[in-house]
């Protein structure tokens, strides 16, 4: 679009319920500059994309209505948004009425997938009232969460991280603080391990691990992720995992358990080794057809909840640890990482293959319910 029919938002009615701390107005524009649009000007003559404040909605709905030209967007009949340059329309729509557009029913438009975070889902659409404010933060929070990830992170600590996050949002904490947090312990838990305290490593690592579940969801909450946030976020998931794995093997001789130096060397070839040749071949799925190796078909999505990541990973070392045996825990992950290494490999190949016979890889997420 050319600068003078790009759409702009205007903001009507004046409700002031706040959500995650932000008042109807500063959410809507923090979604705006998210989206790459601008607040209406007093005499703007481009087609305004008008949002009534009396709804809260999670920002999908920006993307589908800028695909509808002079529509608008119904909740029980009642308008919650519309694009349009009609000023009689938009004269209606300030009035809280229906305008003369084409109707668009949010009932009638149930499910999107969102490749993002790797799901289907319905995104959230509500009356914004302050009684209704705990039921749409725990929409929006769990609007936020990915769809396809490990088994903690999804059936674990779901509850205490929108705790946390509520927590976060009241107190103005933004999500790089409570990444700096989280970084802060896992580098403690990576020298309690080192010398061999895994117990209170692993806790204060449980507490890192929530907190990497915090930062993201209080991003998308809040409006307010960034590019370098996301570096930083990723960066720490990316390369700590192997200085956990390394000072855990270094922490078994405070338990007696040393592995010798070939043992050690060769522990710890094949968990970097294969930590690297996992996150390649995912690389390469990615690259080649556009989407994570983990929502191709319903079993990478059901693998995905116990491959070899970190949080997996842990649980083997807490049931190694809690038997007294952190050296089998370890060499437990190591053969982890290889049969979900090959297993990530062959699913790349069987991809490859498919692809090769004129099949389009897709993701089964994608698919109509």
């Amino acid at each position: 679009m050319t600068d003078a029919s790009q759409p702009q938002v205007l903001v009507t009615g004046d409700n002031r319920t706040r959500l995650w701390g932000l008042t109807p107005r500063e959410r809507i524009g923090r979604i705006a500059a998210k989206a790459g649009l601008r607040m209406a000007d007093a005499d703007s003559a481009a087609p305004l994309l008008l949002i009534n404040s009396d709804f809260a909605f999670d920002p999908q709905w920006i993307g589908f209505m800028l695909a509808r030209s002079e529509s608008v967007l119904t909740v029980e009949g009642i308008p919650a948004l519309a694009l349009s340059s009609d000023p009689a329309a938009i004269a209606l729509m300030r009035d809280g009425k229906v305008p003369a557009l084409a109707i668009v029913r949010s009932e009638d438009n149930a499910t999107f997938y969102n490749q993002a975070l790797r799901k289907r889902e319905k995104p959230f659409l509500e009356r914004l009232t302050p009684a209704a404010v705990p039921a749409i933060e725990r929409q929006s929070y769990y609007g936020a969460y990915k769809g396809v990830t490990d088994l903690l992170t999804k059936y674990l600590w779901p509850e205490v991280a929108l705790v946390l996050t509520r927590i976060a949002a009241r107190i103005g904490l933004s999500p790089n603080m409570v990444t700096m947090i989280g970084a802060t312990l896992c580098v403690i838990a990576t020298i309690l391990f080192w010398h061999g305290y895994y117990w209170t490593g692993m806790a204060l690592g449980l507490v890192f691990m929530v907190l990497d579940t915090v930062d993201g969801k209080l991003a998308r909450c809040t409006i307010t992720s960034s590019h370098w946030g996301n570096i930083f976020d990723h960066g720490i998931d990316l390369v700590h995992p192997l200085f956990w794995w390394w000072a855990w093997a270094e922490g078994l001789g405070a338990w007696g358990l040393a592995l010798g130096r070939q043992d050690f060397l060769f522990v710890m070839g094949v968990m970097v080794a294969g930590y690297i040749v996992q996150r390649l071949i995912e690389g390469i799925f990615i690259r080649r057809f556009k989407m994570h190796i983990h929502v191709w078909e319903r079993f990478d999505s059901r693998f995905r909840l116990i491959t070899a990541r970190r949080n997996p990973n842990m649980v083997i070392l807490f049931f190694g640890t809690l038997f007294g045996r952190p050296d089998i825990g370890l060499n437990a992950v190591a053969w982890w990482t290889v049969i979900s290494c090959v297993i990530h490999a062959v699913r790349l190949g069987q991809a490859e293959l498919a692809h090769a016979r004129g099949h389009k890889i897709a993701s089964w997420l994608d698919e109509a319910p």
